[in-house]
């Protein structure tokens, strides 16, 4: 195999770059042997589509697929890392330095995004007929840097060395109609590899284009804008991920973005059905079953109805009772700015004809209802199209078949509080879907020194599709060698970790000092404040008592905060901002460091979560769905320091309260609290709150004059701190302490980190994907045998 590599590899070279490998760059030393790669799982790839086609498959629409980079995975995935790892070498190239050549398919914006990447790659090693759609997007979320500790962003361009793991399909292109523009919808698909399997699925992604990209005769009267007037509007479409929408064109960007990819989407599963099996549409629940992943794709259900209705003259009810049987709707928030309500104007500019069949799918809910006995007043709760609004989430709950939460408790208080109406309607609908992470990325490749530790202690690689079988290590908890080796791991990843930092933060960090990690999308309801003010207070604290017995502690924070969310841009640059004081105080001898790492991403965070000593998750309790991070934390050894909150709840459950650091108020404490909060009483009778509070307005600390810190201040003091950072710090504070004795005392560390890795299998995304594939889609597992 490393033979006929290097030769496709060489052919790849000359063809696209005209270069020898001993001349080629890094990034296209990447491009080739990604291409040689390509060529040796295409006809696995065939072969696995036309299995699949036999049965039934089920479809995977989501708005975001947070990819990172392919080729390490792809190599973990195939069992090729350490061949190509050799062959490199012998070329005089490391692996590592080809990895970072590649940029990250940052195509999401946080954990919904992540999830639906590891559910691709979970399918695919589990041998399920899952296919994913969403948009192809010339620009990522974006890149982030800071300049004078304020996020600044710039554009996301990841395909600098092309997409040699798609391919374009021409042929299958389908046309997307909006009131005011036809355009194409042009599907990339990347292989999605089965690990120890033949098994190799598809992501397939829609990039729009113009049906004619350029004007020749307005090019040639002198109107050159014109002539590529069509081209950009069509480029617009699938040109940024979310774009911001503060003003009606963002808003209407966003809805058209949304109906490209579910109308593209439906058309290409329409398609796929009337070649194999006519124009029978009764039967179409039997073959597919669509998942949508949240509330972005859910204008596919107006779609699928228009499709049938206007194109193959079905009855409307008929088409209706059909779609309630193919959809499936995730719920991954109860946030409610999160659940979307689209203006009905913006619609009917775009596509009327979906806005009368939303209508319509209301007015047969309202009729249902009235049957059922429900009052004027309580239909209004349930409406679909409200106040000029129509709600996705209701639309998805009326006529999708199963609702599913992402964890134990956030399914629980959708049927008990934000959703009971629902609940009480249709009970049978909901379902719980505890989430995942693959081991594939977030163990395997990204620790592949514990992962060879593991699977030297179990004998064997099978833990790698079984992640349950890590319980089995817990029988070495008590023997001092395997906990030594373990904790020398772990101070190897820190020591990567460091030099990384060292070399793109500037940052120098001590890999002995306890790694404090806090990473994920900023929002303030996760509380990076809090983090903030506690890690300023500490310094404080330090500053006044030069012998404070605290073990030396490194706190790093990865977030982007969306372009448009002035809060959250404000906790990053006052973050900085206290990451300046304590690091240029020399008088604390480095004690404590902050670093806020730049431009956080799925390549970036495959270092982080290895080198954790500690995974921070300090969601206000009851707002956090899930979360995943939480879990590749756990999975790498780290304990948990957070709230009762999300999958929090399943991390301490399955490795003990007494292996984690758990503080704050409780989802219940928080009910009964309701409307008798008063976070002024805090902030008055505490010094230690009432200091770090007030240097966000006492010249502590300079925002430029933007009047951010002042913003944030009022937040908490004038606004009422809707997210209980004040309630929740003395215990914050309280927690930390016990870590700080807890670290001190190695074994114990050792025994606590050793026993959430052995915990961690449940949450494999593994398990995941096959409670979706057995209890929702109903489909089977299919192997590929050609």
């Amino acid at each position: 195999m490393k033979n006929e590599l290097k030769v496709s590899m060489e052919r790849q070279l000359k063809i696209k770059y005209g270069v020898s490998i001993e001349e080629a760059s890094k990034g296209e030393i990447f491009s080739s042997l990604s291409s040689a790669l390509m060529e040796t799982i295409i006809d696995n790839w065939n072969n696995t589509n036309k299995i699949y086609s036999k049965g039934k498959q089920a479809y995977y629409l989501s708005a975001e697929y947070l990819m990172g980079r392919a080729l390490g995975n792809n190599l973990i995935n195939l069992g090729l890392y350490e061949e190509v790892s050799d062959l490199l070498k012998e070329l005089n190239i490391d692996i590592n330095e080809i990895e970072e050549a590649e940029e990250d398919a940052a195509l999401g914006n946080g954990g919904l995004g992540r999830l639906a990447a590891c559910f691709m790659d979970s399918a695919a090693a589990m041998e399920v007929p899952l296919r994913g759609y969403g948009i192809r997007y010339s620009n990522g979320l974006f890149k982030q840097y800071f300049k004078d500790g304020f996020q600044e962003e710039c554009a996301d361009n990841w395909l600098t060395y092309g997409d040699p793991w798609s391919i374009r399909r021409e042929r299958e292109t389908v046309k997307v109609k909006f009131k005011d523009m036809e355009v194409k919808a042009v599907p990339y698909d990347t292989p999605i590899i089965g690990y120890d399997s033949k098994n190799i699925n598809t992501l397939r992604l829609w990039k729009c284009e113009a049906l004619e990209s350029f004007d020749f005769h307005a090019f040639n009267s002198g109107k050159y804008a014109k002539a590529v007037e069509l081209k950009n509007k069509a480029d617009d479409i699938s040109r940024v991920l979310y774009p911001n929408d503060d003003m009606r064109q963002g808003k209407l960007l966003r809805l058209k973005q949304q109906y490209f990819l579910v109308s593209a989407s439906v058309q290409d599963i329409i398609r796929s059905h009337v070649k194999l099996h006519g124009e029978n549409f009764e039967n179409l629940s039997e073959y597919h079953a669509i998942q949508l992943n949240d509330t972005h794709p859910v204008l596919a259900i107006p779609e699928l109805i228009r499709i049938l209705v206007d194109d193959y003259k079905l009855k409307f009810d008929n088409a209706l009772k059909i779609a309630k049987g193919v959809f499936a709707y995730t719920n991954h928030t109860i946030l409610a700015e999160a659940l979307e309500k689209w203006d009905n104007k913006l619609i009917v500019a775009l596509f009327p004809r979906i806005m009368q069949i939303i209508k319509m799918i209301d007015t047969r809910f309202i009729n249902e209802l009235k049957r059922k006995g429900y009052s004027k007043e309580e239909i209004e709760e349930f409406r679909i199209v409200k106040d000029g609004v129509s709600r996705m989430a209701n639309l998805a709950i009326a006529v999708g078949f199963a609702v599913n939460g992402v964890a134990k408790l956030h399914t629980d208080i959708l049927k008990d509080i934000e959703l009971n109406n629902w609940y009480k309607l249709y009970p049978e609908k909901f379902q719980n879907k505890t989430n995942g992470i693959t081991p594939r990325r977030w163990l395997r490749l990204c620790n592949r020194e514990l992962s060879h530790f593991i699977t030297e202690l179990l004998g064997d690689e099978s833990w790698v599709k079984d992640l349950s079988k890590l319980k089995e290590l817990e029988k070495f908890i008590n023997e001092e060698e395997i906990l030594k080796k373990f904790m020398m791991i772990k101070h190897t990843k820190k020591e990567q970790l460091a030099k990384y930092i060292k070399e793109t933060e500037g940052v120098e960090l001590d890999p002995s000092s306890i790694f404090d990690i806090q990473i994920k999308r900023l929002h303030e309801y996760k509380r990076q404040l809090l983090n903030t003010l506690y890690v300023l207070d500490l310094y404080f604290r330090l500053k006044e008592d030069k012998n404070l017995d605290i073990p030396k502690t490194t706190f790093i924070y990865g977030a982007k905060a969306f372009p448009g969310y002035r809060r959250a841009k404000a906790i990053v640059k006052f973050t900085n901002e206290v990451a300046k004081l304590i690091n240029n105080d020399k008088e604390i001898d480095g004690k404590i460091k902050v670093v806020f790492v730049e431009n956080y991403r799925v390549s970036y965070a495959e270092k982080l979560f290895p080198a954790a000593d500690l995974s921070k998750q300090i969601s206000t309790a009851g707002k956090e769905a899930s979360g995943t991070g939480n879990m590749k934390f756990m999975l790498n050894g780290a304990p948990t320091f957070g709230t009762m909150d999300g999958a929090n709840v399943e991390i301490v459950r399955e490795s003990g309260e007494e292996n984690n650091f758990i503080f704050g108020l409780t989802v219940e404490e928080i009910e009964e609290m309701r409307g008798n909060y008063n976070s002024k009483e805090y902030y008055e009778n505490n010094a230690s709150i009432k200091r770090v509070v007030d240097s966000l307005i006492d010249g502590t600390f300079d925002d430029g004059n933007t009047g951010l810190f002042e913003d944030l201040y009022n937040s908490l003091i004038e606004e009422g701190d809707g997210y209980l950072l004040l309630a929740d710090f003395e215990s914050f504070k309280k927690a930390e302490d016990r870590v700080f004795e807890a670290y001190k005392d190695e074994k114990r560390w050792a025994k606590m980190a050793f026993k959430n890795m052995c915990n961690a299998g449940m949450f494999s995304s593994d398990r995941t994907i096959l409670e979706y594939s057995k209890e929702i889609w109903n489909i089977k597992q299919t192997k590929n045998t050609l």
